[in-house]
């Protein structure tokens, strides 16, 4: 609904003025008859100002001022048996105010993010005490009413104090919140970004060995080619040499796309990420895998050191990869520990499931070709690598995985140990 309203300013306008005059009837006279009026209106006015900075303050406050003088006008005639000539002269002081008021605020418009909350409260009362004193002056000019004394002028000082803060301290709640809802957008999109790069890079990493795997077929196949021509077997020889071309093609478009998509995840993946962070979203992703499949995983993340680095993609892959087979190890319930830990030179990654661990004879083929991990398609954490794909990413990184029973916890643990250096940014 704000998008429409955004369109059409002179409608928000009209509404800043139909609000801040109703606003204005709530009000307390403090000096004696009815000199000056201290009501909600000014405050109304003051927070719509700061809140929709985008209307032209002038024009905001000549409006404002106007319907106000109207409006007023047509309540005491109503009321009152004073002629329009009477009532319109004693309302036309609040019109003054808030064309005042707008215009001095329109001053310091494109500064107001930059003030600190309480200097802003005092620009915002020193603004209203001058509209107030231009309001006096009107009075003055037109009622012809005396001025105030020294104690009313401290009250009157004190009421504007009073006023602003309490409308700039609930300007500043507003601000929070909605930069707490722009925040958690942003970490929605950058949970969406990351799990999008993790799944991502495991496919990019499997069509990279792909190609080299086509590659070789490549070359094996035309070392068939030349072996059947060597031996004058016409027939075959053509008939590989046209396998040959096949695969050749094969490769030249896995490679075409290769390419598309290591752009697309260099442009979708930027910058760095502490290792807290990539633990964070790993736990994450993988409670919302575990809800999914109806499991009660209560996930434990212990960090003993906390270093930014730019290969927190590869890091998710793997991590995501080895807590969604835990996760998958648990029958219906249990507990899955993240652990990061520097030893010497080396940064140390354990996930632990309590699940029901593996055989001594499986250890050595979960990291085989064959030996991979089936997700859900719908599976939030799955990356679709399988752990022989986790083995060769740890190897990029110059590091080995392990897995071993792990008796505290009843299930298995992944080990895996980098060199810090090829993970630490530099700084």
């Amino acid at each position: 609904m704000g998008q429409p309203l955004n369109r059409h300013p002179y409608i928000q306008i009209l509404l800043v003025a139909v609000i801040t005059a109703i606003a204005g009837e709530f009000k307390i006279n403090p000096f004696d008859g009815d000199i000056f009026r201290i009501g909600l209106g000014s405050s109304a006015f003051l927070l719509f100002l700061l809140l929709f900075r985008h209307l032209p303050f002038l024009l905001t406050g000549v409006v404002t001022g106007v319907f106000i003088l109207l409006f007023r006008t047509g309540l005491d005639l109503a009321a009152t048996d004073l002629t329009v000539q009477d009532i319109m002269a004693r309302h036309c002081s609040a019109m003054v105010y808030y064309i005042v008021f707008a215009a001095l605020m329109s001053v310091i418009k494109g500064r107001v993010d930059r003030f600190h909350p309480l200097v802003l409260g005092a620009v915002a009362a020193v603004i209203d005490l001058l509209s107030n004193e231009m309001e006096l002056l009107t009075r003055l000019l037109v009622l012809g009413t005396t001025s105030f004394r020294l104690n009313e002028w401290t009250y009157l000082m004190a009421i504007a104090m009073l006023r602003t803060y309490f409308t700039t301290g609930l300007y500043s709640s507003i601000s929070v919140s909605q930069l707490r809802l722009v925040q958690k957008e942003q970490n929605r999109r950058m949970e969406q970004m990351l799990g999008f790069g993790s799944g991502l890079y495991g496919e990019v990493f499997y069509l990279r060995k792909s190609i080299g795997t086509l590659e070789q077929a490549t070359l094996d196949s035309y070392e068939l080619y030349r072996s059947l021509k060597d031996d004058e077997d016409d027939a075959h020889s053509r008939r590989v040499l046209h396998i040959t071309q096949q695969i050749h093609e094969v490769k030249k478009d896995s490679q075409r796309i290769l390419a598309g998509l290591t752009k697309l995840v260099d442009r979708e993946v930027t910058g760095d990420m502490p290792l807290s962070g990539i633990l964070r979203f790993t736990v994450k992703s993988n409670q919302k895998y575990a809800d999914m499949l109806g499991k009660d995983i209560t996930f434990t993340r212990q960090l003993t050191s906390d270093y930014a680095t730019v290969s927190y993609i590869p890091l998710l892959t793997l991590l995501n990869n080895l807590t969604a087979n835990a996760v998958e190890a648990i029958k219906d319930k249990g507990t899955i520990y993240l652990n990061v830990y520097e030893k010497e030179d080396m940064t140390v990654f354990t996930v632990t499931d309590s699940g029901g661990g593996v055989k001594e004879r499986d250890r050595e083929l979960l990291f085989e070709p064959g030996f991979t991990t089936k997700f859900d398609e719908e599976g939030v954490a799955a990356t679709g690598i399988g752990l022989s794909h986790v083995k060769d990413i740890v190897r990029l990184f110059e590091g080995e995985i392990t897995v071993n029973n792990a008796p505290h916890a009843g299930g298995a643990m992944f080990k895996i140990t980098v060199p810090t250096k090829k993970l630490q940014k530099e700084e």
